[in-house]
């Protein structure tokens, strides 16, 4: 049995910081010694640029060295690797392709599963201590796919009056997908661009922890111009300042992260 622990990061808020973290919790894993996979589900292609500059995604994208490659030939993910340049941090790239997934999806058999069937080797081959998807904000047959090939959901959550907004589907849409992948567990949510001087931070706060069946993490990130600077450096803000106040926020979520995902 795989020690392999797949877990995807999706909200179909968007703005809700859910690739900037994806990107930063894969690279503090990496930096702990864990050996990681990201994959680029988005076709904005977003968490692809957290690591390579525009001209070498777009010719990911072009090449076919890409998700949307893989899904719609459903072929073994192995083979769309690449490395991100950090140690034990790897990538599958996305493409603008995406955009037409859901019509790829349509007409394959058990269109549900087809990321878990390419990832079926991957996971097999137990290298991987995580493997982290990045999903995007919506919900429909593509983040259906992503769910019933995870063991676990972490959901960001902005600290904002509408970061709330649609949180009951995203829920709703998490127990349909339980009923497809009954070991699917919501991990937990994160709160991104928090700002504690504001009221409805606390607000936020106070709704996310009367949630029932459902952990709220401890460590939240504030917002911290530091993202911005490593987003703009193709880096995650814990490769490019991990003295920054963000920066030490997303390894302490990370650890978090990892103690509930090895219970």
């Amino acid at each position: 049995m795989s020690k392999t622990k797949v877990i995807a990061f999706a909200n179909n808020k968007g703005g809700s910081g859910k690739t900037t973290t994806c990107s930063n919790v894969g690279c503090a894993m990496a930096m702990e010694g864990k050996k990681v996979l990201m994959i680029d589900g988005d076709m904005q292609l977003n968490l692809t640029i957290s690591y390579f500059d525009e001209e070498q995604a777009l010719e990911f994208a072009q090449s076919g060295k890409n998700i949307h490659t893989a899904i719609k030939e459903e072929k073994d993910l192995n083979d769309f690797i690449v490395s991100t340049g950090i140690d034990g941090l790897d990538l599958i790239p996305s493409s603008s392709l995406m955009s037409g997934i859901e019509f790829d999806l349509f007409a394959k058999w058990q269109r549900e599963f087809v990321l878990k069937k390419c990832l079926e080797r991957v996971r097999a081959k137990g290298y991987y201590d995580y493997i982290l998807i990045d999903s995007p904000p919506t919900l429909g047959g593509w983040v259906m796919n992503v769910m019933c090939a995870s063991d676990y959901l972490v959901i960001p959550v902005e600290a904002s009056p509408w970061g709330l907004f649609g949180l009951a589907n995203m829920f709703e849409f998490c127990n349909q997908a339980k009923n497809m992948a009954p070991k699917l567990e919501i991990l937990g949510i994160a709160i991104t661009k928090a700002d504690e001087r504001k009221k409805y931070f606390k607000q936020t706060m106070d709704i996310l922890k009367e949630t029932d069946g459902t952990r709220l993490f401890e460590n939240y990130i504030r917002v911290d111009s530091a993202v911005e600077w490593a987003q703009d450096n193709s880096k995650p803000v814990v490769a490019y300042k991990k003295t920054s106040r963000s920066a030490v926020e997303y390894i302490n979520l990370t650890k978090e992260i990892m103690e509930y995902a090895n219970r």
